[in-house]
């Protein structure tokens, strides 16, 4: 055991390896639908820290580890947070979810006011509960210790399994009515018109008739199938292929038009034909819907957007990213021309800018160090709070200067797991010793605190967004993922709603209850730490 010892000690860079590969391994099984995932690597690496103390990697690992991940989360959900802070139901879900916070938050404040933890290890309970890394690493940064990485630890599987079973007893118990499920996939229907009401009318009409979620894409008039414009006039045996995502309302816009013509465009596809192009290319990145059809796109028509496993329909100001895959239909004449304008690149949907990510990156951690005055506090900085709040800012605006911020869905993915992954080894096996020691001298006690602290901020979170914000179930849901923040927590969201509001409220409700966590965790350490 010491040769082995020893051996970790001496190769720091194999001991991380190894603790990345066991710990997705033990990760990757389930229980009852519940896994850890990523945050087996945590307990591995608390497990070969405590063996092997010698063996941590520099903690610079760790630190940019979390520096891409809070990066890569941040573009991928600033858009929808900016959204979602501008309507009803956003600042709704934020309300609940900022109570939920500040439940938790004061009972972390009780447990160190009757001394039953010491302010590291609550600061640590509590960012385990809410399974927040970055709150871990503004505790350790705060308080100059990795004593939070114990608390952490041993709260962080109540916090993951915690808020999955609350949610499960709740549906199984109160059976909350779930809106029906979207589509998550455009669905093509041709459609002859036969209704009398509509010959003579011009397609404008019709296009604002429709439902919102219903695109007519091409139409056949005579045994010819071309684009409808505005001056397109309807006649009764027009077939209309209509695309949406919502069967619901594909099947209404067929009754209110006439029947059901299967083939009639798509069997012939002389004149019109249909293309699936990836974007890849710079001229193509951030421009939207709209620009598009009055340039590069004039003649063509936009059927879908598949963006990650969903289908979008293309509204005026959808803009699109790298690694989207545009359904167009078009002339065959104009194919080669749309696919230098896009770059219908698989390896391109892959490329990254690191000259954008280095420079966004740099910006965050430079408004992290800018210091805050706060009244009888003194002066905080925001820590890696402020790569969040730049990060959220840059994929609002996709593009600017020249620089294209946001990065192709799947290499943000990567580079995010990969981020979490090693600042979870790196903690863990810097704090293992100190986690053993820990536990046995306090026993169970830290753990029944985790998992309460774990409770409020569920239970809170439920409450206030049913009750008090009169959210609909599955937006409740989406609250909890995002007070919470764990992969697993959202999966688990996601399937038992069956819509895709919970993944839309978790990227209005994470991003401001993360920066309100590292806040606070450095405001309490400013004025509770021993000076």
């Amino acid at each position: 055991m010491d040769a082995l010892r020893t051996l970790l000690a001496a190769q720091p860079l194999l001991t991380l390896l190894l603790t990345v590969a066991i710990g997705y391994l033990l990760g990757a099984a389930t229980i009852g639908g519940f896994s850890l995932g990523a945050g087996a690597v945590l307990f591995v690496a608390l497990a070969i820290g405590a063996f092997a103390p010698a063996a941590a990697p520099s903690p610079l690992v760790g630190t940019l580890g979390l520096l891409l991940f809070l990066y890569c989360i941040g573009l991928a959900y600033g858009a929808d947070f900016c959204r979602g802070l501008t309507s009803a139901s956003g600042i709704r879900a934020n309300v609940a979810g900022v109570a939920a916070l500040a439940a938790s938050a004061a009972g972390m404040l009780v447990l160190v006011q009757l001394g039953l933890a010491t302010l590291p290890d609550a600061l640590g309970l509590f960012a385990g509960a809410g399974t927040s890394t970055p709150t871990l690493q503004a505790a350790i940064d705060a308080l100059q210790t990795d004593q939070p990485a114990v608390g952490y630890s041993v709260a962080y599987p109540f916090g993951v399994a915690g808020p999955i079973l609350l949610m499960y007893l709740w549906i199984a118990l109160r059976q909350p009515a779930m809106p029906p499920a979207a589509g998550r996939q455009a669905v093509p229907l041709e459609v002859v018109i036969r209704n009398p009401a509509w010959v003579g009318r011009r397609f404008p009409e019709l296009a604002q008739a429709l439902p919102a979620s219903v695109r007519a894409t091409a139409i056949r008039e005579r045994d010819r199938t071309r684009l409808p414009t505005d001056a397109t006039v309807l006649d009764e045996g027009d077939v209309l292929l209509l695309v949406s995502t919502d069967a619901a309302a594909l099947e209404a816009a067929r009754r209110e038009l006439g029947d059901a013509a299967p083939g009639r465009i798509t069997a012939d596809r002389g004149d019109l034909d249909y293309f699936l192009m990836f974007v890849s290319s710079p001229a193509a990145i951030g421009r939207s819907v709209a620009e598009l059809a009055d340039g590069p796109l004039a003649g063509a028509s936009v059927v879908a957007i598949r963006r990650g496993d969903a289908d979008l329909m293309p509204t005026a100001d959808l803009r699109l990213e790298p690694g989207d895959r545009v359904g167009l239909l078009c002339p065959r004449a104009r194919r080669e021309a749309l696919r230098r304008f896009f770059g219908d690149s698989i390896r391109g949907t892959a490329d990254i800018s690191y000259v954008s990510v280095g420079v966004g990156a740099a910006l965050g951690l430079l408004a992290g160090l800018v210091p805050i005055p706060i009244p009888g506090v003194g002066r905080l900085t925001l820590g890696f709070a402020g790569v969040l709040l730049v990060a959220l800012t840059l994929g609002r605006l996709r593009r600017t200067a020249g620089f294209t911020w946001t990065i192709p869905l799947a290499a943000n993915l990567v580079l995010r797991n990969l981020g979490l992954t090693l600042f979870l080894a790196q903690v863990g096996l810097a704090s293992g010793e100190r986690f053993v020691s820990t536990v046995q001298a306090t026993g169970a006690r830290l753990l029944l605190l985790g998992a309460l602290l774990t409770l409020l901020l569920v239970l809170t979170a439920m409450l206030v967004g049913r009750l008090a914000c009169r959210l609909p179930p599955d937006d409740v849901l989406g609250v909890v993922g995002g007070v919470t923040g764990n992969p697993a927590i959202m999966t688990y969201a996601g399937r038992a709603a069956g819509t895709d509001r919970p993944d839309i409220v978790y990227a209005t409700v994470f991003p401001s209850v993360t920066v309100l966590k590292i806040v606070f965790a450095q405001v309490v350490a400013a004025l509770l730490a021993p000076r």
